[in-house]
């Protein structure tokens, strides 16, 4: 018997021995119900963070509960593993962008084990193998076959010094974030997936996802953002061109006082020849770049072409202007500007000295000034010509039908949505298998996998497939052709790796149809709420293009999404005279607390002065204030640090790390130990007789089964593991207080801690494994089945009553279960310390709540 707990050896040897039995290593059994739960795999940075622990954490929990329920459990796991940031650290450490992966992943693998996390590693992946890449690149080959994949010119970030394309995130307050030059909007060639195609479904597919959260569903919606309204042309004004524009409001058609031209639109560009003012306006806009968030509040800036379009219901003349608040991405790139009902073209008009026309007014005659500020709601139509006095909704129809009839307009639904730009000009990603013809037209490779070179030399500027000539040049039906050195968005990899895990060694397909259709979907998956709308989205998309290609059945990828909230640790700053800040690892920090826990002090450890607490923050590089999982783990063992983290806060929202929680995670754990010992030391425990049972027995024993149905319901149901731990934690201080002398005290001590290890083990099954087999179990308890609530044991056969007086406690008193209201209110009136508040006095009222309490009300 080990009396003291030392998590370090148990946790050893119990990892070792999952490992040698292939505990958590699966195949598809059809006798057997499935759940597959699935995290969001990490990036291989090289190091864990606690962000990667909660999520991990969270999945084991889940997966572990499931396989306790008798369910065949899949749990996978594997790298997202292309991307810049390797390339970055690539050529810091003067090495390949590869092997730096590749060691990265050995280290963390290592990590993820130490943690106990249960995982089929039999089903790994790592998107950077060829034998993972070379069937997303089949499968583009047969979308391009189909028609859902083209090649079109698109605007990119260039680097005029380094002379190379940047991602958004590697453009610093519009500079190169290594040469500094000023960053140029260049066109490009750039092979685009046609997710629009798939508009539609998505939205209205979302409707099936009743296990996401709403708030994730509602920011799909958004982003798709299906809308319906009118396309109308405006001709141009002394020529035979016109433009294209789409509207959601056609009921202020007759409001617009002018046009807004994007500076790509070809019109622009075209009045640009001969206008130097324009032309030099075009150049501005084309070296600015503008999100489409930021358009709201941007400075609005313009520049009239000389051109005038004509209103395609009053033929009346209205300039057309060049906007920057317009974007070429969006829509057609123009747009008719009302400026007296969207206040985006108010402000525009009002810089231009342009007019602003009243044509709706509100229904509830209010009071609405449009010198002021567009009036943007929806009214009542004015100076509308034959559309006076119709309402925002009846105009619609009726100027969509006039539209329709004169053969200048229609009705058309669009979409926020656009096509998924899957080109990169980056080198580490998966090549993209298509060639160039020397006739300029492209193909699908003919060979696959079209492989990435891997020893290869980093210059920090140009890609090395770009660099070697020698690797573009290749054949086409024996003619002289040239590869695409252009690479895959890393966010085509990580939208079906979850379908390749089905399968992962199968060689001769994407995936094993037979295998992908007995797991899909997955029943949980887990990840940080900033993948919503991208990863989710395309990945969503992925699958209908997976269905439709006949390699699975279903129409969704995940069942059940859970979004888990960030990690936060305190943070520590000094700050120089320049206003620069040095930030400090809560480690190199002592501090001292008032009596709520607050910190009122800090100082460095290394020189014993004061140092600025910057309150809690989320865990960071740049902030400092990253804890390192392995540390923990040293000081603590795992368990302990899953246990924190599970309880310390629901999973949806975030947890701050706080050493002291930590501590009294572990201290827990020592307690559970110390008692098992205890009660083993105590003697032998026969079965439970409920019938033999006293009073005190019964009353343990029904807190045992009463905490089992909680946090049965807590894990399973709600998924508020925090609170699943609390009733663990208070059943504990209750059989910390139990007697174990006589053998029926031991027979519900030891129901008590079988059922509590089983209920824990989700959440530290180090430990757990090693007490159920010192409590004599020849079974693994991942096999042991959840213990189940017996509901005979839960009913009580008495009840506490509180007695008030006029709303006053004055008493409490035991009755039993049984007993009626009349009873009740006899024995609360004959209580020692009610009497002396009834006698002498009229009871106007008693109020009973059954079993809860008796209010008297006497005067």
């Amino acid at each position: 018997m080990q009396r003291q707990y030392n998590p370090k050896e148990i946790e050893q040897k119990v990892q070792q021995y999952w490992e040698d039995s292939g505990l958590f290593n699966v195949e598809p059994d059809p006798e057997k119900e499935k759940f597959y739960c699935l995290s969001m795999f990490p990036y291989p940075s090289g190091r864990l963070h606690m962000g990667h622990v909660r999520n991990y954490t969270i999945g084991d929990v889940v997966s572990r509960y499931q396989r306790m329920q008798g369910k065949n459990v899949m749990q996978p796991m594997g790298w997202d593993a292309f991307g810049l940031p390797a390339e970055n650290a690539a050529i810091d450490n003067n090495t390949a962008p590869a092997k730096w992966t590749y060691a990265n992943i050995d280290y963390m693998k290592d990590q993820l084990k130490s943690l106990g996390f249960g995982y089929d590693w039999d089903r790994e992946v790592a998107t950077c193998d060829p034998e993972y890449y070379r069937w997303e690149q089949w499968f583009f080959t047969r979308l391009y076959e189909k028609g859902l994949v083209y090649k079109k010119n698109a605007t990119v970030n260039w680097d005029p010094i380094d002379q190379t394309v940047l991602a958004n995130e590697q453009v610093i307050d519009g500079r190169g974030w290594r040469s500094g030059a000023l960053v140029e909007q260049k066109e490009i060639p750039q092979w685009f997936i046609k997710i629009t195609d798939y508009a539609e479904e998505l939205l209205k597919d979302i409707d099936q996802l009743e296990g996401w959260p709403d708030q994730v569903k509602a920011m799909q919606r958004n982003w798709i953002g299906r809308s319906e309204g009118v396309e109308l042309t405006f001709e141009v004004a002394d020529s035979d061109q016109s433009m294209s524009v789409y509207t959601t409001r056609p009921d202020t058609l007759m409001g617009v006082t002018y046009v807004g031209l994007a500076a790509q639109h070809p019109l622009a560009l075209k009045a640009a020849e001969n206008n130097p003012e324009l032309a030099a306006f075009i150049d501005e806009c084309k070296n600015t770049k503008v999100a489409e968030a930021d358009l709201a509040t941007m400075e609005k800036k313009g520049c009239a072409t000389g051109l005038y379009a004509i209103h395609p219901v009053t033929g009346q003349q209205v300039p057309v202007w060049v906007a920057n608040f317009v974007l070429m991405d969006y829509g057609s790139g123009a747009v008719m500007a009302v400026p007296g009902h969207d206040q985006r073209d108010w402000e525009f008009a009002s810089k231009y000295d342009l007019p602003i026309k009243q044509v709706i007014e509100p229904v509830d005659d209010a009071e609405c000034d449009i010198s002021q500020a567009a009036f943007t709601d929806k009214g009542r139509l004015v100076d509308s010509g034959e559309f006076n006095g119709m309402s925002s909704e009846e105009a619609f129809n009726a100027i969509a039908d006039w539209l329709e009839g004169q053969g200048k307009g229609k009705r058309q639904v669009n979409y926020r949505l656009r096509d998924w730009g899957v080109s990169r000009q980056r080198y580490w990603g998966a090549p993209i298998p298509m060639v160039n013809l020397e006739n300029g037209e492209s193909a699908p490779s003919e060979e696959l996998p079209v492989r990435l070179p891997e020893d290869v030399v980093m210059d920090g500027v140009t890609s090395p497939l770009k660099a070697d000539k020698d690797w573009a040049k290749t054949t086409y039906q024996g003619q002289p052709a040239l590869r695409e050195t252009d690479t895959f968005d890393t966010f085509m990899e990580s939208s079906w790796y979850y379908a390749r895990y089905c399968s992962a060694k199968f060689a001769e397909g994407m995936v094993d149809p037979k295998e992908a259709n007995y797991w899909l979907p997955v029943d949980q998956y887990i990840g940080g709420i900033e993948h919503a709308i991208l990863h989710l989205l395309y990945s969503r998309f992925f699958h209908k293009l997976l269905r439709d290609e006949g390699l699975v059945e279903c129409d969704e990828p995940y069942k059940r999404l859970l979004c888990q909230g960030m990690v936060l640790a305190d943070s520590f700053y000094r700050e120089d005279e320049e206003g620069r800040k040095t930030w400090y690892s809560p480690t190199e920090v002592d501090i001292e607390t008032d009596d709520k826990g607050r910190i009122i002090k800090a100082t460095l450890q290394s020189d014993g002065q004061e140092v600025i607490h910057g309150g809690m923050t989320k865990m960071s590089k740049s902030k400092n204030n990253g804890i390192n999982p392995q540390e923990v783990i040293e000081q603590y063992g795992a368990d302990t640090i899953r246990l924190f983290t599970m309880f310390a806060a629901p999973p949806e929202q975030t947890l701050e790390w706080v050493d002291s929680g930590v501590e009294g995670a572990h201290r827990f754990l020592r307690r559970l130990w110390k008692l098992v010992q205890e009660h083993l030391a105590a003697g032998d425990a026969p079965d439970v007789e409920p019938s033999a049972l006293t009073k005190e027995q019964k009353n343990l024993r029904r807190e045992v089964h009463k905490a089992i149905a909680k946090v049965s319901d807590d894990i399973g149901r709600r998924q508020h593991f925090n609170t699943a731990i609390a009733a663990i934690m208070e059943l504990m201080n209750h059989l910390q207080k139990a007697s174990q002398e006589e053998p029926q005290d031991r027979a519900v001590m030891r129901e008590a801690l079988n059922a509590i290890v089983r209920l824990l083990n989700p959440v530290t099954p180090h430990i757990c494994h090693s007490l159920w087999q010192q409590m004599g179990h020849n079974t693994n308890v991942e096999f042991s089945g959840w213990p189940e609530a017996d509901k005979a044991a839960m009913v009580e056969d008495e009840k506490l009553i509180v007695v008030q007086v006029n709303g006053k406690v004055r008493a409490k008193m035991t009755v039993s279960a049984e007993a009626d209201k009349d009873s009740v209110e006899a024995l609360g009136l004959e209580q020692d310390n009610v009497k002396p508040f009834t006698d002498g006095k009229t009871i106007r009222k008693v109020i009973y709540v059954p079993g809860k309490l008796l209010n008297i009300v006497a005067n």
